[in-house]
């Protein structure tokens, strides 16, 4: 049996730092902790469907936009 190895990638940080968004104020809009965007931007972590959502909402682009998946 082989394990596929699967990540999601995203652009929150490019996409932030491109429109001077600090990850507080960012944390903020979408109502989670700075921690929380960290995690996000290192990939650490993969967002619930509704924060995927929200990001996308707040940056204004979609959802395939702002995340990636990718199995390998």
């Amino acid at each position: 049996m082989s394990l596929m190895a699967e990540t999601v990638n995203n652009t929150v940080r490019t996409l932030r730092t491109e429109r001077g968004v600090t990850q507080e104020d960012l944390a903020g809009a979408v109502g989670v902790s700075r921690q929380t965007i960290i995690a996000i931007e290192k990939g650490s972590y993969v967002p619930s469907v509704l924060l995927a959502l929200k990001l996308a909402t707040y940056f204004n682009v979609s959802v395939e936009d702002l995340f990636s998946y990718e199995a390998s």
